[in-house]
């Protein structure tokens, strides 16, 4: 008995040792061993980060001049932390705030409010941070409205005010550049929990569109962070940390200022000139394009907007009006995002099909009134023939019932509607090789590929679009229940997904479901005035630190090749001389003064707008010039802007008058394209 009530005090005191044990090891892993760990965390706890911004860099063109710089504001700002717990959530102090800026309520109040908080039809201009942070209500605020609020701090609670660097696009040359530049924004939820390595602080801003976006690592610099230690009534008791702000470095563009101001006039004065002629022409986009560097010289999108809005604080009308259809949808790039039927542009591929598939350049071929194609008669340009003609003329005055036919003949060679195995496809593959549905590479976001509506392309339309077309009268609006469109939807139901003798046809004039943006044609253009090789567009030239230290240059890139030899190339630059010297543009281009070659084009458009009216025909004028020693690709699209020669032929003649400083006007680039990069004077706060 004695033993066993042995035994059993010795078990105790061996499971109390083991538990004296353990806790004193556990204590030495928390105190010793993790200690820091527990001490960063209490720190934590009683620290408080004071983060400034960096200043952001600059951007600046070709000659130094400003586009993008920082300026001085007063920001008045909301706490909707303390807003909400008001009794009206904040309404009465808002409505004071309103009146003190002499701003509309309704924009203070979609200033502050979160994006999610709203529909998502009403959140432009809305608050993308949370609401423990400073809502920018207004960045330029008098000095008189600050001290208003600041000296009746108690009618104002959850208001404040203080000095802050702003965005600012001072459109020194009259250009805007509205969609190259971009804007700024503040950081979101999003950028905070991001896993891209880059750290982001609540009252930062960073690139939302255009350059702004792109290079924001560059530009944007590293935030200062002061960090103090607090006690429990948040008394200073000390500081633990201070790291200087670093400012951004700068970005030096290809765009030119005042050719950029030029070419954004000249676009709106042709879309006007449309206007005036009786034609819609409610948008368009002009670029201009170094061929040897693929330097984006100017780039301009019809209609654009002011930036500084953004910075400013937009209002209720600025945001619906930039995404209005009636008001032309401003936020969208045309260059760039917008897809447009090319045309008789888009011959120099036909012609460079043919010449694939065995046809000779040195052959006369017919050019009807007119082609019967099945029981469809598709007409020439205005329904003119023109007879026995060369390649040369029938790029010059723009022959339709050329491509008709040959297309045709193709399309029944590789199979018609039960195609081969492997067809030739010489219309397709070409226009794939001068970069027809691909994405140019351009360093700015959001670019569209455009469409080839190849035959990989009409499978993937059916698949998705099969059940509307074969349920149409069940499906479709009434407004659509036209015998005219029943029957196009008969057919689409039946082989929608077989590439037709009519999309062949309109395929090799640049029509039916053929889109490209003016960026993709500008390209194309530019590898024709050249050698052959299809350059990258760039509108960054370089980037350099505040001291001047050039960190980055950016050399021309080539994304491919025509697929097409020399002796093509040859005449494809000589038919485009034709065009301009006896073609469709010899009216446009008269006097000019410069070896311009070009294509005109006149796209038309199936549709209606809203107003219930049919849509105009699409105009461009793609070009290079001079055209014995090409220097700048010039191209402009006017949607509804009618034909080709008149309104964008026209508007591209007097960019090229800008450029050289022909009749009258001063040249832009008397000395060509600048080369070498301007030296930025930051200590100053200007270009030199």
């Amino acid at each position: 008995m004695r033993d066993r009530s042995a035994l059993s005090l010795l078990v105790v005191q061996i499971l109390v040792a083991s538990l004296m044990l353990a806790l004193f090891g556990r204590l030495f892993y928390l105190q010793v061993a993790d200690g820091p760990r527990y001490q960063q965390a209490a720190l934590d706890i009683q620290s408080r980060d004071i983060v400034t911004p960096a200043l952001r860099g600059l951007i600046v063109d070709n000659e130094g001049n400003l586009l993008a710089t920082n300026k001085a504001g007063l920001m008045v700002t909301a706490d909707r932390s303390v807003l909400d717990k008001l009794e009206d959530k904040g309404v009465s102090v808002l409505t004071r705030v309103s009146s003190v800026l002499k701003l509309n309520y309704e924009d203070v109040y979609l200033r502050t409010r979160l994006c999610p908080e709203l529909p998502k039809d009403q959140r432009n201009g809305c608050w993308n941070g949370n609401r423990y942070q400073p809502i920018p209500v207004t960045k330029e605020a008098s000095e008189n409205q600050v001290l208003t609020i600041l000296e009746q701090s108690d009618l104002f609670p959850g208001i404040d005010a203080q000095p802050v660097s702003i965005r600012y696009y001072p459109a020194l040359a009259g250009e805007r550049a509205t969609h190259v530049l971009g804007y700024v924004g503040p950081i979101t939820e999003a950028d905070l929990n991001n896993d891209s390595g880059i750290r982001y602080y609540r009252n930062e801003f960073k690139g939302k569109a255009g350059l702004e976006s792109v290079y924001d690592r560059f530009l944007r610099g590293t935030a200062g962070v002061k960090t103090v230690i607090v006690d429990r009534k948040e008394a200073v008791t000390q500081e633990s940390r201070n790291t200087p702000a670093i400012s951004g470095n700068h970005l030096i563009v290809h765009i030119n200022a005042k050719l950029q101001a030029v070419v954004e006039q000249e676009l709106k004065s042709s879309v006007l000139r449309a206007k005036a002629s009786g034609r819609r022409a409610d948008a368009g986009a002009a670029i201009v394009l170094d061929v040897k560097t693929g330097g984006v010289l100017a780039m301009a999108s019809y209609p654009d907007y002011d930036l500084n809005i953004w910075e400013n604080g937009i209002t209720v009308k600025q945001a619906k009006e930039l995404y209005s259809a009636q008001s032309g949808v401003p936020a969208l790039s045309r260059a760039i995002q917008g897809g447009f039927a090319p045309a008789s542009t888009f011959k120099v591929v036909s012609l460079s099909a043919a010449v694939d598939a065995g046809y000779s350049l040195k052959s006369r071929y017919n050019c009807p009134s007119s082609v019967q194609i099945g029981n469809r008669e598709f007409k020439n340009f205005d329904s003119k023939a023109a007879g026995l003609i060369d390649m040369t003329k029938a790029m010059a005055i723009s022959c339709d019932s050329i491509w008709y036919q040959i297309s045709y003949d193709e399309w029944v060679r590789d199979g018609g509607l039960k195609p081969k195995a492997n067809p030739n496809d010489y219309f397709f593959n070409m226009a794939a090789g001068f970069g027809v549905g691909k994405r140019t590479g351009i360093d700015l976001p959001s670019e569209i590929s455009g469409r080839l509506p190849n035959r990989e392309w009409k499978r993937g339309w059916y698949e998705q679009n099969k059940d509307f077309y074969c349920n149409y009268e069940k499906r479709a609006k009434k407004s659509q229940l036209t015998a005219y469109l029943i029957e196009i939807a008969r057919e689409n139901c039946l082989d929608g997904d077989k590439v037709r003798a009519g999309d062949m046809v309109n395929f090799s004039i640049g029509q039916g479901d053929t889109l490209m943006t003016p960026i993709q044609m500008a390209v194309m253009y530019a590898a024709i005035a050249t050698d052959g090789r299809l350059v990258v567009p760039q509108v960054a030239k370089a980037i350099v630190q505040p001291n001047g230290k050039v960190i980055k240059s950016f050399a021309p890139k080539y994304s491919g090749e025509l697929p097409i030899k020399k002796t093509t190339l040859k005449f494809l630059q000589n038919s485009l001389r034709a065009v301009v010297t006896s073609g469709t543009a010899t009216g446009a281009f008269a006097g000019l003064g410069v070896e311009v070659s070009g294509k005109t084009g006149t796209g038309q458009v199936f549709g209606r707008n809203l107003d219930g009216s049919a849509k105009d025909d699409t105009s461009w004028f793609a070009s290079y010039a001079p055209s014995k020693n090409p220097q700048y690709a010039v191209v402009m699209m006017v949607s509804q802007g009618g034909f080709g020669a008149s309104t964008s032929g026209i508007g591209v003649r007097r960019i090229y008058e800008h450029i050289f400083g022909t009749n009258g006007k001063k040249a832009v680039f008397p000395n060509g394209v600048p080369n070498r990069l301007p030296y930025i004077d930051s200590s100053k706060g200007a270009i030199s």
